[in-house]
């Protein structure tokens, strides 16, 4: 995962988008993984599963230059949403976990 992580970052570099002198932007950054984003959800809804993995990894990536934009890395950005998430209470209701209201 780790070189995996590297290999993305390097690609960020080489593509002018993060590093000395890139041209991304924070913002552009999330549009991007909104975009990204939105293309998993419409794999999921059709049911394309080479998508779906296409799209995870795509939103992934650029989560991860999106995470380096701000100095940070993914596993940083995982483990503050891990010890929230770790906390959490709730309880499924179609399909999905609802967290409790009054506390993370």
């Amino acid at each position: 995962m780790n070189e995996l992580i590297q290999n993305v970052l390097q690609w960020g570099i080489d593509k002018n988008i993060i590093g000395h002198g890139g041209k991304g932007t924070r913002y552009g950054q999330a549009d991007k993984m909104m975009e990204e984003a939105e293309e998993t959800y419409n794999a999921v809804t059709s049911g394309e599963l080479v998508e779906v993995k296409d799209g995870i990894g795509d939103t992934v990536v650029t989560l991860i230059l999106l995470a380096d934009m701000y100095g940070w890395t993914l596993e940083e950005c995982l483990q503050v949403a891990y010890d929230v998430i770790s906390k959490r209470t709730g309880k499924m209701v179609d399909g999905v976990f609802v967290k409790d209201r009054g506390g993370e």
